[in-house]
């Protein structure tokens, strides 16, 4: 369905050399550092594949829109819609505007947005997840022309800058705040937990090694919404609907549960609207939690017990990334352009609220 394209990364491994030697020779960017016998090899590699390097608009540089590009996976969920308004302030500041591309997870969306990135020609390029694996080629070719920044699951090794987050240390923080308080039996709500989107599965698997480490890990139910979920284009209340109709599920299956777990904050909400419409009290009968601190998780009569990573603040410093590297690129001090790779990680917190606290058992011997 998706035909190769012959990049950058081929070429390196033909020749046996970094992308960024690659990127070097073929732009006749190299000095006395690089041997004939590497020219040689790198030039002769790329013959053979047909390589062609990406052509730069140097004549219009001057004239380019003050343009950035963002792809962006979903925005019905708050979180999403928080990173984009930490990039827009910073955006703003600089004199940027934004063109927004809402893949909705559609490989054939994402692909199409991405071969739209010549014609547009911003000056940086943002996603606020991990790009598909397929498009991975595609992203490290388009990233030795235009700047990119992603925001991404720091086990992810990639060869582009990215504000990262540990997805399975906010699984790790999530449970050990249920631990200490005494809970031995917790159900957990996930979107589709594919290979697609690796860092879902990150954040269960941290919660459940905590639980695992304490002797209980036979005792955590995770409930998955159905792989379709993602094949669909997400409604406005998708994610919601997933934390309510599993909350369901769970219910009817597990009653010794004291504990509910929603992978984020709109899971979260629809896991209480459940427990509320089952005659469930919160924190008494189930504590709850969920993740991203989103604004509705800070309304009094929600006060959602949630993970803080400081997504705004993520938004901010991959717009940042981006600038350095627009400045770097236009205050060129020599006539090799350094490679750097930016990695920037905020250390997430829990924020208690009011929606847990002891199992019932605890509370019934104090």
């Amino acid at each position: 369905m998706y035909k190769k394209k012959v990049t950058s990364s081929d070429v390196a491994r033909k020749a046996g050399v970094s992308q960024a030697t690659v990127s070097m020779v073929l732009n006749k960017k190299y000095n006395v550092s690089f041997s004939k016998d590497v020219i040689r090899k790198v030039e002769e590699a790329a013959a053979e594949l047909g390589y062609e390097l990406p052509k730069r608009k140097h004549h219009t540089e001057n004239k380019r829109e003050k343009l950035l590009v963002v792809f962006c996976p979903n925005l019905t969920n708050p979180y999403y819609v928080m990173l984009l308004q930490g990039i827009e302030s910073r955006a703003t500041e600089q004199g940027f505007g934004l063109f927004v591309c809402n893949t909705q997870r559609n490989l054939e969306l994402e692909e199409r947005y991405l071969k739209m990135m010549p014609s547009l020609n911003p000056q940086g390029v943002i996603y606020t997840c991990n790009p598909s694996r397929c498009f991975m080629p595609s992203v490290e070719e388009l990233s030795a022309q235009i700047p990119f920044a992603i925001i991404n699951n720091q086990n992810e090794k990639l060869d582009v800058d990215a504000v990262e987050l540990d997805n399975s240390k906010l699984g790790r923080i999530m449970a050990k705040h249920l631990l200490e308080l005494g809970h031995q039996h917790v159900g957990y709500i996930a979107p589709p937990l594919t290979v697609r989107q690796k860092q879902r599965s990150k954040r269960v698997e941290g919660f459940l090694k905590e639980f695992k480490d304490a002797d209980l890990g036979n005792n955590v139910i995770i409930k998955a919404a159905n792989e379709k979920m993602d094949k669909d284009v997400p409604g406005i209340d998708s994610e919601y609907r997933i934390g309510y109709d599993l909350t369901k599920e769970l219910l009817a299956e597990h009653e010794e549960l004291t504990a509910i777990v929603g992978l984020n904050d709109m899971i979260a909400f629809g896991i209480l609207d459940a427990l509320y419409d089952e005659k469930y009290k919160v924190p008494g009968d189930m504590s709850v939690m969920g993740c991203d601190n989103t604004l509705f998780a800070r309304m009094q009569k929600i006060s959602l017990t949630t993970i803080e990573h400081f997504v705004i603040y993520k938004g901010r410093d991959a717009c940042d990334i981006i600038m350095k590297k627009i400045k770097t690129r236009d205050r060129q001090y020599s006539e090799m352009e350094p490679i750097s790779i930016y990695h920037v990680e905020y250390e997430p917190r829990i924020v208690i609220r009011g929606t847990t606290s002891y199992p019932r058992a605890r509370k019934r011997k104090t």
